[in-house]
């Protein structure tokens, strides 16, 4: 299946964010963000504050309702703030464009979902690939090899043919984090990544999200699983959309 990209490169590469390993990767300034239905008013999260650092491998936790995904979407440019900023490389995310934050969001950050998201007629090879052909960041010549690459990485090349619905939702996850990582973003923001995944299997996908900050990438999971926690560089946890701890705390990954 042959897609044409949104962007052009030159385009893409203008939006590209550096990086710089003493300075922080994101700064999250005073985030308020509020919800209205009808007459009724929620405010999900209260004046957050918080700094994330290239190569960082944290987890952020909290009850169900406690504005974890709410705080993650302000970093992936889903969601906006009622008011504050979000700076990643030194890019203001919240004040761009739709058309802007699409192509952004397309080289700098890998998004993992708990459900996975893999566009079921397409093979896993092909999931892989349909970031670079809609971002049109790797050159056309590089990009099946960057695939196998990709795949060898999360130990699924064998079963590049396959589609996704006829392998298990570990190996699908796998796949997953092997797509989040097609343009290679600094960034990658995982929301409840093992979720839906046995012990032994979430344990799997969590060391390949330990491999990726050790080669510095930042990586930011949102979690329930206090075990898996435990094992990230830090901890930041959110209740009724308060920050409790985890603002100042800045430690390699384990």
């Amino acid at each position: 299946m042959i897609f044409s990209p949104l962007f052009s490169r030159t385009q893409a590469e203008r939006l590209k964010t550096p990086l710089s390993m003493d300075q922080p990767l994101i700064e999250m300034t005073d985030i308020v963000k509020t919800f209205h239905s009808g007459s009724v008013e929620f405010t999900a999260l209260h004046q957050i504050n918080l700094q994330f650092y290239p190569g960082e491998f944290v987890s952020i936790v909290g009850r169900s309702g406690s504005g974890k995904s709410t705080l993650a979407n302000m970093i992936t440019g889903i969601d906006h703030p009622t008011s504050g900023s979000v700076k990643v490389g030194g890019d203001m995310i919240h004040e761009m464009k739709e058309s802007q934050m699409a192509v952004w969001r397309g080289l700098n950050l890998g998004i993992v979902f708990q459900f996975f998201q893999l566009m079921p007629m397409l093979t896993l090879f092909e999931n892989v690939k349909l970031p670079m052909d809609l971002s049109n960041h790797i050159p056309v010549s590089e990009r099946d090899q960057r695939v196998f690459e990709l795949l060898d990485l999360v130990g699924m090349r064998e079963l590049a043919d396959q589609l996704p619905d006829e392998i298990s939702g570990g190996q699908q996850q796998s796949i997953a984090i092997a797509r989040s990582l097609a343009n290679d973003p600094p960034i990658l923001i995982a929301d409840e990544p093992t979720g839906n995944l046995d012990s032994k299997t979430a344990s799997a996908v969590f060391e390949i999200f330990t491999g990726l900050a050790k080669s510095g990438k930042t990586i930011i999971m949102v979690t329930h699983d206090q075990s898996l926690a435990e094992r990230t560089g830090r901890i930041v946890k959110i209740s009724d959309g308060r920050l409790v701890n985890g603002s100042e705390q800045k430690r390699a990954a384990r």
